[in-house]
């Protein structure tokens, strides 16, 4: 089995609602994203022979993807007020509504899924929080 793995870091602000402690608040960090794909083979032919994937190109869908992500505040859907909303986008603040908790489980298997469905093998994305502490979503296939 053949492992690539390179990593993108964006800068983000949230809260996890509901929850009793500190997390509770809105705060940021700077998060770290690794990604590793996978394959049995390497590219047989042409400019890539010998290669799972173009570091390249591998590095800019990860790179799109943090930076997709970059200084906003990343909110669950239902955990803001519409008037709260309304009023950090008339500030013109750049807001990320997700469908699940922002935590760092949560996000490793949402990277994994996206980059999956752009037809990346990948094996594994570990969602750093902060320098020590991370979640990892892999799927043993």
């Amino acid at each position: 089995m053949y492992l690539l793995k390179t990593s993108a870091s964006f800068d983000s602000a949230h809260f996890l609602a509901g929850y009793n402690g500190k997390c509770r608040n809105i705060h940021g960090h700077r998060w770290r994203i690794d990604v590793t794909v996978r394959s049995e083979e390497l590219i047989a032919d042409g400019e890539k022979r010998g290669m799972i994937i173009d570091f390249g190109d591998l590095k800019a869908e990860v790179k799109a993807l943090a930076d997709s992500f970059d200084h906003a505040l990343i909110y669950e859907k239902g955990s803001l007020k519409d008037t709260t909303i309304a009023a950090l986008n008339d500030e013109s603040f750049k807001l990320i509504e997700i469908s699940f908790r922002p935590t760092a489980e949560c996000f490793a298997k949402h990277f994994y899924e996206l980059l999956g469905a752009k037809g990346l093998n990948v094996c594994s994305v570990t969602v750093y929080e902060t320098p020590e502490n991370c979640a990892i979503y892999e799927v043993s296939k």
